[in-house]
């Protein structure tokens, strides 16, 4: 870049001066200066912008590579999956197989007796503590209970 120094500097206003001349040259500095702003904030915008397109790209190129990492990983599940299957279908018909010669058992069914006394397994005095009715009451025993008394 071009080496300015405070001598170079002081040579380049007084030729400013004697040529654009005293009067003019406050306004040709600050036109200059805005000029020169611009094109800085221009020239960042410009490297901001390709420094952005440059980290897209690698974002990019990281997504891709996390994809076929992920569809590999697929794939090795799904082939280790369809082996375990087969083999536990393996297992399974030569155990069925052994096992129908001794005695076979009925299937599971969810027994439903008392499922009434199961669901309400919640100890009185908890019910006492958390303020749940325990005993069902009439709406008229209700209303008489909580009436207020009359005093005379």
């Amino acid at each position: 870049m071009i080496d300015l120094g405070i001598s170079k500097i002081a040579l380049i206003g007084a030729v400013a001066l004697i040529v654009i001349g005293p009067e003019k040259l406050p306004r040709v500095a600050r036109t200059v200066g805005m000029l020169l702003g611009k094109a800085q904030r221009y020239i960042a915008d410009v490297k901001a912008e390709v420094s952005k397109s440059i980290e897209l790209d690698e974002l990019k190129k990281m997504k891709d590579t996390m994809q076929e990492a992920a569809s590999d990983v697929e794939n090795s599940i799904h082939t280790g999956v369809t082996d375990f299957e087969k083999d536990w279908a393996d297992a399974t018909s030569t155990a069925m197989s052994s096992a129908s010669s001794f005695t076979s058992y009925p299937s599971y069914s969810h027994p439903k007796k008392k499922w009434r006394v199961k669901q309400g397994a919640v100890p009185n005095w908890y019910k006492a503590r958390t303020g749940v009715r325990t005993k069902a009451m009439s709406g008229a025993a209700r209303v008489a209970k909580f009436r207020p008394v009359k005093t005379a």
